[in-house]
């Protein structure tokens, strides 16, 4: 016998089937067995009895920076340690190290650290690379350095899945730069998931880079054209678009909780990827922090610049799924899709985002609150909420 766990009396949610109460065994890693009741002996138990637990896929961040003081372009293994051993407090198995525009040999030096990191025991998954930047758009810049924006190179890009170890899953492009268009159909090519951000693009614009192969929209409404009933812009492209999914930052400062409501009535559970767009202040107190160079104020608003504009959040994962809750009264059904399922599928991981039999173990159990209990990483419990 490997290493086992049984679990036993929780609500098991996936995104496409009825919530049902059962029991799981798990062996190295990995699901053996589902049923309403088991009685296979394991190394470890968890038993929900009385406590009305909810068992839900890990959560997937998709884009994230940094958390407890740390940040990807740090390009250093402590760091990113530190970052999947602090994110599984908040229910995240799974995530994508998100870097930023920098100058080209900063890019190139964190694309070597992260080539080499590999997950240890407590910690979430790295599942790879989010490149966000820096063939971005000038005008919607954001907290990125517009110092070191410049126009996509796919001779560039395949230099950097060299050096990465092709570890890099998601590029965010504005499609409308010179050579945008181009790039994002080689990108889609070989696999790279492609999403729009930092875009000032034309409805025209953006619906020839959907053709091109663009799936994803990075954090909906902040720094891309805006909708204007004579002119869509990038958020009444991907509003349209069943293909594109957006990732949204349910945090109430980067969008406006009527604005999370209406992405949720258009685009559908089916259409949103929750993320957290994370910088290293994410679990700290408030004060100043770096940002690939520039020194960011968190307070209560939010992670703001100097100039006012938005650098970041400090949302988790946890407190995302309970605004998304909140504001749209979904299903936990719709939960899943927005918080793992959806990734799992955009990042094409066939075993992961659902709760069944073969699938890796990576799981939150929640209370009926949505407060996160216990986080559980490939059959092993990582995170225990303090009683």
């Amino acid at each position: 016998m490997g290493n086992t766990l049984l679990i036993s009396n929780v609500t098991i949610v996936n995104h496409d089937e009825t919530p049902f109460k059962g029991d799981l065994f798990i062996e190295n890693g990995q699901i053996i067995k589902i049923s309403h009741e088991l009685t296979d002996k394991a190394e470890q138990y968890i038993d929900g009895k009385d406590q009305n637990w909810l068992l839900l896929p890990g959560y997937i961040d998709m884009h994230i920076h940094g958390s407890a003081g740390h940040d990807t372009m740090d390009a250093t293994q402590k760091s990113l340690h530190q970052m999947a051993r602090s994110l599984v407090k908040e229910g995240v198995t799974g995530f994508l190290a998100t870097t930023m525009t920098q100058s080209i040999p900063t890019i190139e030096n964190v694309f070597v650290n992260l080539a080499q990191f590999e997950t240890g025991a407590e910690e979430a998954r790295m599942l790879g690379i989010h490149v966000e930047g820096p063939y971005l758009s000038k005008q919607r810049a954001g907290a990125q350095p517009v110092e070191h924006i410049i126009l996509p190179s796919i001779e560039q890009f395949t230099h950097w899945q060299q050096l990465s170890k092709k570890r890099i899953k998601q590029m965010t492009v504005a499609p409308e730069v010179e050579g945008g268009f181009a790039f994002i159909e080689e990108l889609s090519k070989q696999g790279v998931l492609v999403s729009i951000g930092h875009s000032d693009a034309t409805i025209e614009e953006v619906n020839r880079a959907i053709t091109l192969g663009v799936k994803q929209a990075t954090h909906l409404y902040n720094q891309m054209r805006p909708f204007h009933h004579r002119s869509p812009g990038v958020v009444g492209g991907v509003f349209l678009e069943d293909r594109v999914k957006v990732e949204l930052i349910a945090d109430f400062v980067h969008s406006h909780p009527q604005s999370v409501r209406l992405a949720y009535r258009i685009k559908g559970a089916a259409g949103i990827i929750l993320i957290t767009d994370a910088m290293r202040a994410k679990g700290l107190q408030y004060g100043d922090y770096d940002l690939g160079g520039q020194t960011v104020h968190v307070s209560e608003s939010g992670a703001h610049l100097s100039n006012g504009a938005l650098a970041g959040s400090v949302l988790t994962m946890e407190q995302a799924v309970k605004n998304m809750k909140a504001v749209t009264n979904c299903s936990l059904q719709e939960l899943v899709a927005m918080s793992s399922a959806n990734a799992a599928q955009q990042l094409q991981l066939e075993t992961t985002g659902r709760i069944a039999e073969g699938y890796d173990a990576d799981f939150v159990l929640l209370d009926e609150k949505l407060n996160v209990q216990k986080t559980i990483c490939r059959g092993k419990v990582v995170f225990e909420k303090s009683k």
